[in-house]
């Protein structure tokens, strides 16, 4: 696999939001626990719940980067923000 197949999403699925992808792949899951599909049908559910769960992560990790902390002056006043450490 080149570098390419590993970090990029189709465009049908970048274009889900969160929420969306994630009740997609919860459907993915739910077949692919049932035992009643094929090996290949199987084979392409988990490669797009791969992909779904790279879309998901992505969204998260955008959603981190744009949360800010609150920064309290020592009179307990908002003296702005700062980038939040959350991991």
């Amino acid at each position: 696999m080149n570098k390419n197949e590993n970090t990029e999403v189709p465009a049908d699925i970048a274009k889900l939001s969160f929420e969306e992808a994630m009740a997609a792949l919860e459907d993915i899951v739910r077949k692919l626990e049932s035992g009643e599909v094929g090996l290949e049908q199987s084979i392409e559910f988990y490669s797009r719940g791969a992909q779904m769960k790279r879309h998901c992560e992505n969204k998260l990790r955008a959603a981190s980067e744009r949360i800010d902390k609150i920064v309290l002056d020592e009179n307990g006043k908002v003296a702005g923000t700062s980038p939040a450490n959350i991991e």
